[in-house]
């Protein structure tokens, strides 16, 4: 049947309660190893987000839901999250077209597309203590699963919970990125924040997407 509109409106409504509810654990995170906004930030910008969200065309596609969220968030959200986010939804509704459900490859392709306008705007690394550090092991899980012929909730849930691991993986590391790299050692034990973000924003798109 794969996942359309509906899917998309209610992967970005949790995507926002899900940013309300965390707010403080974001703002503690970023507090330790960054400038203590990334929480506030998203916060505003979903919220954004969901007063637009309400004043969409009827007729309005999948992709244009997703191009809605970028405009959004770049336009609302400061410091790096709001054109990194941004870019990524961006290029994940370029990926989807004119789409008007995605089936499991579909889904690994706007995660991909999703995961590669971030590192085409952030200039990260695996392994630099940022946001691809939870979505590169995400969308290589997601690819696995769409291997082995998982559903399109299976693909989403296998990606979130990789991005999870994959943030939890971020505290060990020195970071190389950011306001974050001038800690140095220092940064070591801190988890970074934007890889949780990623962590529950994937979460949110995995159990609307779970029938």
């Amino acid at each position: 049947m794969g996942l359309g509109r509906d899917w998309a409106e209610d992967w970005v409504r949790a995507s926002a309660t899900t940013v309300s509810e965390h707010r403080s654990e974001l703002i503690k995170l970023d507090r330790e190893i960054g400038d203590g906004d990334h929480g506030e930030n998203l916060d505003r910008g979903y919220t954004a987000v969901i007063a637009k969200l309400d004043g969409l065309a009827p007729d309005a596609s999948l992709a244009d839901v997703l191009k809605l969220v970028a405009t959004t968030l770049i336009s609302t959200v400061g410091g790096a999250a709001g054109p990194l986010y941004g870019t990524a939804y961006l290029r994940a509704s370029s990926a989807v077209g004119g789409a008007e459900t995605l089936d499991g490859e579909g889904v690994v392709a706007l995660l991909t597309a999703a995961r590669d306008g971030i590192v085409a705007r952030g200039k990260a690394e695996p392994g630099d203590k940022t946001m691809i550090d939870a979505w590169t092991p995400a969308v290589d899980a997601a690819a696995e699963a769409a291997a082995a012929g998982k559903s399109e909730a299976e693909i989403l849930a296998a990606a979130a919970d990789a991005a999870e691991a994959g943030a939890a993986a971020t505290e060990p590391l020195v970071a190389r990125k950011g306001r974050a790299s001038y800690l140095g050692e220092r940064a070591i034990g801190h988890r970074d924040p934007g890889a949780q973000s990623t962590a529950l924003l994937l979460r949110a798109a995995a159990q609307t997407a779970s029938p």
